[in-house]
């Protein structure tokens, strides 16, 4: 069945109406994008080209960094284009096609957080089978599964909206193509949408979200029952302290966008969270892993000697 829509575009209305606030929030979200797609990339050369960092949690560091990129550039350049232009305009192919890949990489960084945390479980909690465990072949299969499972997500998603009927309004109360907002168009019955968008979505935010939490209950309890030396316990919960932050940082905004009810919050509210799950998030997760990071600082040291 083919899908009924009589709407071929749809106009983005974006952050703000005020006209004097959009030179200065292009300024300011380019400045965001581009500190993002640097430190990132950064991050994903030295890990790369730096064979003491051949390890799986900085195997799985390079993936969230690409991960944060392009997650960033899905909707940001968008963004920053119509700050600038009178044409707010996307096409129906291109706004499905932004809410697929937004949803795929979004998916897929929730499932390779709890990857990462459980990363930092065997390597405290059962040093002596940790690479055994944890070897490079199945890093590669646990990556490459949770990418798999993000993009069939996001497909499920992408093609149940791309059926609805849109015979009204097309005028979207958001600066991207998300669900929540085109649900908000649609005329027809979108029930299956909704349910699909709480219990699948919240099952894939949900389900990590807990693994993260176990994996670290486990840790704090095997630290403070294992370990007696005050430093080595100090140590062990520095290596997870960005992890975590870096979690905190990301579920919080998902699940107060896909998991509470439709009217616990306004458009408004979630415009502003938006921003700081497709920007900032992606920005500051870099900052954060490599801050005080000796292992990252000392291979961005030999990268830049080699270059000279």
């Amino acid at each position: 069945m083919l899908n009924q829509t009589s709407v071929t575009e749809f106009l983005l209305l974006g952050v703000t109406d005020i006209q004097v606030l959009k030179p200065v929030l292009f300024v300011i979200f380019l400045a965001i994008y581009i500190v993002s797609v640097a430190v990132n990339g950064v991050i994903l050369m030295v890990v790369i080209s730096d064979s003491r960092l051949h390890s799986p949690m900085y195997f799985f560091l390079g993936n969230l960094s690409c991960l944060d990129i392009c997650f960033s550039t899905v909707t940001l350049p968008k963004m920053l284009e119509n700050f600038l232009s009178t044409h707010k305009t996307i096409s129906f192919l291109g706004c499905i096609s932004q809410l697929h890949f937004f949803h795929f990489l979004g998916s897929t960084e929730a499932m390779l957080l709890a990857v990462m945390g459980f990363d930092r479980f065997v390597a405290i909690c059962k040093p002596l089978h940790y690479t055994v465990t944890m070897n490079h072949q199945v890093c590669t299969q646990v990556a490459i599964t949770v990418w798999i499972i993000g993009f069939f997500h996001a497909l499920l998603h992408s093609v149940m909206t791309s059926r609805i009927n849109f015979c009204g309004s097309n005028r979207i109360h958001h600066f991207f193509c998300d669900v929540k907002p085109l649900l908000e168009l649609a005329c027809g019955n979108t029930d299956l949408n909704e349910w699909l968008l709480h219990s699948v979505t919240g099952t894939i935010a949900l389900g990590p979200f807990s693994l993260t939490l176990l994996s670290y209950f486990y840790i704090i309890i095997y630290l403070f029952f294992k370990t007696h030396s005050c430093s080595m316990l100090h140590k062990a919960l520095s290596t997870c302290a960005s992890h975590f932050m870096v979690v905190v940082l990301f579920y919080a905004p998902v699940v107060f966008i896909y998991i509470r009810p439709a009217s616990g919050s306004s458009m408004d509210q979630e415009r502003i969270i938006a921003i700081m799950y497709s920007m900032v998030t992606p920005a500051l997760n870099p900052l954060i892993y490599t801050l005080r990071n000796k292992e990252v600082e000392g291979a961005l040291r030999r990268v830049i000697r080699r270059r000279h």
